[in-house]
Protein backbone atom coordinates (compact mmCIF):
# COMPACT_ATOMS: atom_id res chain seq x y z
CA UNK A 1 0.00 0.00 0.00
CA UNK A 2 2.90 2.36 0.65
CA UNK A 3 4.00 1.86 -2.96
CA UNK A 4 0.50 2.66 -4.21
CA UNK A 5 0.45 5.85 -2.17
CA UNK A 6 3.83 6.84 -3.61
CA UNK A 7 2.45 6.31 -7.10
CA UNK A 8 -0.56 8.47 -6.29
CA UNK A 9 1.70 11.29 -5.10
CA UNK A 10 3.96 11.08 -8.15
CA UNK A 11 1.08 11.10 -10.65
CA UNK A 12 -0.26 14.21 -8.96
CA UNK A 13 3.13 15.92 -9.21
CA UNK A 14 3.08 15.14 -12.92
CA UNK A 15 -0.40 16.64 -13.29
CA UNK A 16 -1.85 13.27 -14.35
CA UNK A 17 -5.10 13.82 -12.47
CA UNK A 18 -7.18 11.01 -13.97
CA UNK A 19 -4.63 8.39 -12.93
CA UNK A 20 -4.14 10.11 -9.57
CA UNK A 21 -7.87 9.81 -8.91
CA UNK A 22 -7.85 6.15 -9.89
CA UNK A 23 -4.90 5.32 -7.65
CA UNK A 24 -6.39 7.16 -4.68
CA UNK A 25 -9.72 5.43 -5.21
CA UNK A 26 -7.93 2.07 -5.03
CA UNK A 27 -6.37 3.09 -1.73
CA UNK A 28 -9.75 4.19 -0.36
CA UNK A 29 -11.25 0.80 -1.17
CA UNK A 30 -9.15 -0.68 1.65
CA UNK A 31 -8.60 2.48 3.72
CA UNK A 32 -11.82 4.52 3.30
CA UNK A 33 -10.97 6.87 6.17
CA UNK A 34 -7.36 7.62 5.23
CA UNK A 35 -7.23 11.39 5.58
CA UNK A 36 -4.13 11.98 3.44
CA UNK A 37 -5.67 10.01 0.58
CA UNK A 38 -8.99 11.85 0.89
CA UNK A 39 -7.17 15.17 0.73
CA UNK A 40 -5.17 14.04 -2.30
CA UNK A 41 -8.23 12.86 -4.20
CA UNK A 42 -10.08 16.06 -3.32
CA UNK A 43 -7.26 18.13 -4.79
CA UNK A 44 -7.23 15.93 -7.91
CA UNK A 45 -10.99 16.31 -8.39
CA UNK A 46 -10.65 20.06 -7.99
CA UNK A 47 -7.86 20.16 -10.54
CA UNK A 48 -10.06 18.61 -13.24
CA UNK A 49 -12.94 20.93 -12.37
CA UNK A 50 -15.07 18.44 -10.44
CA UNK A 51 -15.77 20.84 -7.59
CA UNK A 52 -18.68 18.84 -6.15
CA UNK A 53 -16.52 15.75 -5.65
CA UNK A 54 -13.69 17.88 -4.29
CA UNK A 55 -16.00 19.42 -1.70
CA UNK A 56 -17.46 16.04 -0.79
CA UNK A 57 -14.01 14.59 -0.14
CA UNK A 58 -12.92 17.55 1.95
CA UNK A 59 -16.17 17.38 3.91
CA UNK A 60 -15.49 13.71 4.67
CA UNK A 61 -12.03 14.69 5.93
CA UNK A 62 -13.63 17.25 8.24
CA UNK A 63 -16.10 14.65 9.51
CA UNK A 64 -13.07 12.61 10.60
CA UNK A 65 -10.89 15.53 11.70
CA UNK A 66 -12.80 18.78 12.19
CA UNK A 67 -9.59 20.82 12.47
CA UNK A 68 -7.73 19.36 9.51
CA UNK A 69 -5.87 22.39 8.06
CA UNK A 70 -5.70 21.15 4.47
CA UNK A 71 -9.43 20.48 4.22
CA UNK A 72 -10.35 23.69 6.04
CA UNK A 73 -8.09 25.77 3.80
CA UNK A 74 -9.34 24.26 0.56
CA UNK A 75 -13.01 24.28 1.52
CA UNK A 76 -12.55 27.98 2.16
CA UNK A 77 -10.94 28.45 -1.25
CA UNK A 78 -13.76 26.61 -2.99
CA UNK A 79 -16.37 28.64 -1.14
CA UNK A 80 -14.90 32.13 -1.34
CA UNK A 81 -12.64 32.14 -4.40
CA UNK A 82 -13.08 31.74 -8.11
CA UNK A 83 -12.90 27.95 -8.44
CA UNK A 84 -10.75 28.27 -11.55
CA UNK A 85 -8.08 29.86 -9.36
CA UNK A 86 -8.50 27.50 -6.41
CA UNK A 87 -6.74 24.67 -8.22
CA UNK A 88 -3.97 25.16 -10.77
CA UNK A 89 -3.05 22.17 -12.99
CA UNK A 90 0.45 21.16 -11.93
CA UNK A 91 1.46 20.05 -15.41
CA UNK A 92 1.12 23.69 -16.51
CA UNK A 93 2.11 25.30 -13.23
CA UNK A 94 5.66 23.95 -13.07
CA UNK A 95 6.69 24.67 -16.66
CA UNK A 96 10.17 26.14 -16.45
CA UNK A 97 11.14 29.30 -18.31
CA UNK A 98 14.84 30.28 -18.36
CA UNK A 99 15.34 33.44 -16.34
CA UNK A 100 11.72 33.59 -15.19
CA UNK A 101 11.34 30.54 -12.96
CA UNK A 102 13.41 28.79 -10.31
CA UNK A 103 13.04 26.04 -7.72
CA UNK A 104 14.36 26.89 -4.26
CA UNK A 105 14.92 24.67 -1.24
CA UNK A 106 13.90 26.76 1.75
CA UNK A 107 16.11 27.08 4.83
CA UNK A 108 15.06 27.32 8.48
CA UNK A 109 11.81 25.60 7.60
CA UNK A 110 8.84 25.51 9.95
CA UNK A 111 7.92 22.69 12.27
CA UNK A 112 7.37 19.40 10.46
CA UNK A 113 3.72 19.37 11.58
CA UNK A 114 3.12 22.53 9.52
CA UNK A 115 5.15 21.42 6.51
CA UNK A 116 3.49 18.00 6.44
CA UNK A 117 0.12 19.62 5.71
CA UNK A 118 1.33 21.27 2.52
CA UNK A 119 0.49 19.92 -0.92
CA UNK A 120 2.19 20.41 -4.28
CA UNK A 121 0.59 23.30 -6.11
CA UNK A 122 -0.50 25.27 -3.05
CA UNK A 123 0.03 28.97 -3.61
CA UNK A 124 2.34 30.74 -1.20
CA UNK A 125 3.16 34.33 -0.36
CA UNK A 126 6.66 35.78 -0.50
CA UNK A 127 7.35 38.69 1.82
CA UNK A 128 10.43 40.68 2.82
CA UNK A 129 11.26 40.73 6.54
CA UNK A 130 14.52 41.68 8.21
CA UNK A 131 16.25 41.81 4.81
CA UNK A 132 15.25 38.22 4.08
CA UNK A 133 12.50 36.63 1.99
CA UNK A 134 9.99 34.59 3.98
CA UNK A 135 7.57 32.10 2.45
CA UNK A 136 4.11 32.07 4.06
CA UNK A 137 1.10 29.83 3.52
CA UNK A 138 -2.44 31.07 2.85
CA UNK A 139 -2.98 31.49 6.60
CA UNK A 140 0.15 33.70 6.87
CA UNK A 141 2.06 30.97 8.71
CA UNK A 142 5.83 31.04 8.32
CA UNK A 143 7.15 28.12 6.26
CA UNK A 144 10.78 28.97 5.66
CA UNK A 145 13.20 31.40 4.03
CA UNK A 146 15.01 31.64 0.74
CA UNK A 147 18.80 31.12 1.04
CA UNK A 148 20.52 34.45 1.72
CA UNK A 149 22.29 34.77 -1.65
CA UNK A 150 19.12 34.09 -3.64
CA UNK A 151 17.02 36.16 -1.27
CA UNK A 152 19.22 39.24 -1.62
CA UNK A 153 18.95 39.16 -5.39
CA UNK A 154 15.19 38.70 -5.32
CA UNK A 155 14.72 41.50 -2.76
CA UNK A 156 16.29 43.89 -5.26
CA UNK A 157 13.78 42.91 -7.92
CA UNK A 158 10.76 42.81 -5.60
CA UNK A 159 11.44 46.25 -4.13
CA UNK A 160 12.12 47.54 -7.65
CA UNK A 161 8.70 46.60 -8.97
CA UNK A 162 8.86 42.98 -10.10
CA UNK A 163 6.05 40.62 -9.03
CA UNK A 164 6.35 36.89 -8.37
CA UNK A 165 4.10 33.93 -7.72
CA UNK A 166 5.27 31.06 -5.52
CA UNK A 167 3.94 27.53 -5.09
CA UNK A 168 4.81 24.41 -3.13
CA UNK A 169 6.83 22.09 -5.35
CA UNK A 170 7.65 19.28 -2.92
CA UNK A 171 7.24 18.99 0.82
CA UNK A 172 8.13 16.51 3.49
CA UNK A 173 8.92 16.84 7.18
CA UNK A 174 12.59 17.70 6.59
CA UNK A 175 12.59 19.49 3.24
CA UNK A 176 10.46 22.09 1.48
CA UNK A 177 11.03 23.17 -2.12
CA UNK A 178 9.07 25.96 -3.76
CA UNK A 179 8.62 27.03 -7.37
CA UNK A 180 8.89 30.77 -8.01
CA UNK A 181 7.76 32.44 -11.23
CA UNK A 182 8.26 36.02 -12.38
CA UNK A 183 4.84 37.36 -13.44
CA UNK A 184 5.69 41.05 -13.91
CA UNK A 185 9.00 42.71 -14.78
CA UNK A 186 9.52 46.39 -14.02
CA UNK A 187 10.75 48.56 -16.90
CA UNK A 188 14.02 49.28 -15.10
CA UNK A 189 14.79 45.54 -15.19
CA UNK A 190 13.69 44.95 -18.78
CA UNK A 191 17.06 43.41 -19.71
CA UNK A 192 17.70 41.56 -16.45
CA UNK A 193 16.55 38.01 -15.76
CA UNK A 194 15.19 37.32 -12.30
CA UNK A 195 17.06 34.02 -12.09
CA UNK A 196 20.40 33.00 -13.56
CA UNK A 197 21.88 29.54 -13.44
CA UNK A 198 25.34 30.66 -12.40
CA UNK A 199 25.61 32.25 -8.93
CA UNK A 200 28.71 34.16 -9.89
CA UNK A 201 26.90 35.72 -12.82
CA UNK A 202 24.01 36.57 -10.53
CA UNK A 203 26.30 38.48 -8.17
CA UNK A 204 28.02 40.27 -11.05
CA UNK A 205 24.70 41.31 -12.58
CA UNK A 206 23.44 42.50 -9.20
CA UNK A 207 26.54 44.65 -8.53
CA UNK A 208 26.44 46.22 -11.99
CA UNK A 209 22.81 47.25 -11.61
CA UNK A 210 23.31 49.16 -8.35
Amino acid sequence: MVSLKSQAIQTALQGDWENAIGLNQRILETEPNDIDTLNRIAFAFGSIGNIAQAKASYEKVLSLDAKNPIALRNIKRLTTNNTKKAFVPLNNLFLEEPGKTKIFELVNIADKKIVAHLRAGEKLELCIKRNKIFALDSEKQFLGMLPDDSGQRLIKFMTGGNDYDAYVRTADKNKLCIFVREIKRAKKFHDQSSFLANDAKQKLSLSKSK
